[in-house]
C-alpha cells in the first residue's frame, strides 16, 4: 500500500488504489499458499493459490481496466476534498490502514492452503465451488453495469443483478472470501477457525465502511431522488427481490 500511495500521488488517478491492493493482496496470498511449511498437501496449496490468483487477476484486470477510462476514483476525491491540505498525509495513513485491514484476508489464503488434511475432501470441493460462484457471480454483476455505462443510457443501472442488489459485485466479493473458510475449518485444525475473519471482514468493511457508505453518498450527490428511489426498493447487499 506504500506503492499504491506512490502511484496515486504520481498519477493523480486514485483509481490505481484498488489496482495496487488487489494484485498486492492476490500476490500475498498465492506466496502465502505454497510456503514450505505445515503438513497440507501440496495439490491443496496450489489450489488455494490458483483460487488467489484467479481473483486478483479477474478483478485487477477489471479495476485497471476501468481506471484507464476514468480520472478519478469519485470515493477517494471527495476524502481528498474534505482533508484539503492534510490530504496528502491523510491517504497515506488511510491505505496503510487498509493494509492493517487486508491481514485477516491473507491469512485466510494461508490458513486454507495450510490445513494439514493429508488429502482433498469434500471441504476443498465446497470451497473452490463457493469460490466460483462468487467469481462469476461477480463477474457478471461488473459486466452488465459496464454494459449499461457503454450503451449510452443515463441514470441508474437497475438491471440485471442490480435489479435485485445495489452492490451484486459487492456481495458476490463476500460470497468469494467465504471459500478460504470452507476449506480452512476442521475439528482437527484449530487455526483454521481463524480464516472465518475474512468473510467477516470484508462483509463490515463494503458494507460499512470503504464499499457501500461512501459509494451511496456519490450516487445520491449525482442522482438525488431517483437513487432515493432505487435505495427504497432495492436490497443494499443480498440480492432479494425488489420492493414494491
Amino acid at each position: 500500500m506504500a506503492l499504491a500511495t506512490l502511484v496515486e500521488r504520481r498519477t493523480g488517478n486514485s483509481g490505481w488504489i484498488d489496482v495496487v491492493w488487489t494484485f498486492g493482496l492476490g500476490a500475498t496470498g498465492v506466496l502465502g499458499a505454497l510456503l514450505p511449511f505445515g503438513n497440507g498437501p501440496i495439490t491443496r496449496r496450489m489450489l488455494v493459490a490458483a483460487l488467489a490468483l484467479a481473483w486478483a487477476l479477474r478483478l485487477g484486470l477489471h479495476i485497471a481496466k476501468r481506471t484507464r477510462g476514468i480520472t478519478e476514483d469519485p470515493r477517494y476525491a471527495k476524502l481528498r476534498r474534505d482533508w484539503g491540505a492534510r490530504a496528502d498525509a491523510q491517504m497515506a495513513r488511510l491505505l496503510q490502514m487498509q493494509a492493517l485491514a487486508s491481514i485477516p484476508l491473507a491469512l485466510s489464503i494461508v490458513l486454507a492452503a495450510h490445513n494439514p488434511d493429508p488429502t482433498l475432501g469434500w471441504r476443498d470441493l465446497a470451497g473452490t465451488l463457493v469460490f466460483v460462484v462468487g467469481i462469476i457471480g461477480g463477474a457478471i454483476a461488473d459486466r452488465q453495469l459496464r454494459f449499461f455505462s457503454q450503451s449510452g443510457q443515463s441514470g441508474i443501472c437497475d438491471r440485471g443483478l442490480w435489479a435485485w442488489s445495489r452492490h451484486p459485485n459487492y456481495f458476490f466479493e463476500c460470497v468469494l472470501w467465504c471459500a478460504y473458510a470452507v476449506i480452512a475449518t476442521t475439528a482437527a485444525y484449530p487455526f483454521g477457525w481463524v480464516a472465518l475473519l475474512a468473510p467477516a471482514g470484508i462483509t463490515f468493511l463494503l458494507l460499512r465502511i470503504s464499499g457501500i457508505p461512501p459509494l451511496e453518498e456519490h450516487m445520491l450527490a449525482k442522482h438525488g431522488a431517483a437513487y432515493r428511489a432505487y435505495q427504497e426498493k432495492t436490497s443494499a447487499l443480498v440480492p432479494l427481490p425488489p420492493r414494491g
